[in-house]
């Protein structure tokens, strides 16, 4: 794929990786607030990902350039999920900061424009930023979620997620309280750090 004329469609996007993205001067210029319209939308319709409000622009924009600071690091990873040259998606995951946790990483946020929901969309983001992580070494792959949000929790548990924990009503969203669910994706089970038991994760 060449990475400055995405290809993708509705049904199958590209996915680009936080340098493709870069090697795109036009891509890379609109992310930031392409993200943004894809997040103030989900938010206002009241998609749990963290905010109460559609975030403002400026705090969007810090968010993809710490996130993409983080990637060419080797301390994240991001993936743009692009039909055509339209954003449909977006997703991303961090290495913790504290030095005895830097072998594991979290996955803090993932999110697909509502024109956009079923057709694999979300899908195909977890799984890229999985394959990611096993590549970049990573030991175990956390996540949290709002524990109503079944739909990404079926799609986590189908990827090899499992539940660690919940904390009960934890979230306060409208008045309302929801239980806060712990998953996590343990690469150790052939004993070598950042390799599954049986293969690769396969990348969409």
């Amino acid at each position: 794929m060449n990475a400055a004329t995405p290809r993708g469609t509705d049904s199958e996007p590209d996915l680009l990786d936080a340098r493709q993205l870069s090697a795109d001067p036009e891509l890379a210029a609109g992310f930031a607030a392409s993200a943004h319209r894809i997040l103030a939308e989900l938010v206002g319709g009241g998609a749990p990902l963290g905010w109460t409000a559609p975030p403002p622009a400026d705090e969007v924009a810090e968010l993809v350039e710490r996130v993409l600071r983080a990637a060419r690091a080797g301390d994240g990873a991001l993936r743009a999920a692009y039909a055509g040259r339209r954003l449909v998606g977006l997703g991303y995951w961090l290495r913790y900061a504290r030095p005895t946790h830097r072998q594991h990483a979290d996955l803090e946020k993932l999110a697909v424009a509502h024109g956009a929901h079923g057709r694999g969309v979300g899908r195909a983001l977890t799984a890229a930023l999985v394959g990611d992580a096993w590549e970049a070494g990573i030991e175990v792959l956390t996540l949290d979620a709002r524990a109503d949000n079944t739909r990404a929790l079926d799609l986590y548990r189908s990827l090899g997620f499992r539940e660690y924990g919940r904390l009960p009503d934890f979230v306060a969203m409208g008045g309302r309280r929801y239980d806060k669910v712990f998953y996590m994706l343990d690469f150790r089970g052939s004993g070598q750090p950042g390799r599954p038991g049986q293969q690769a994760p396969h990348q969409q």
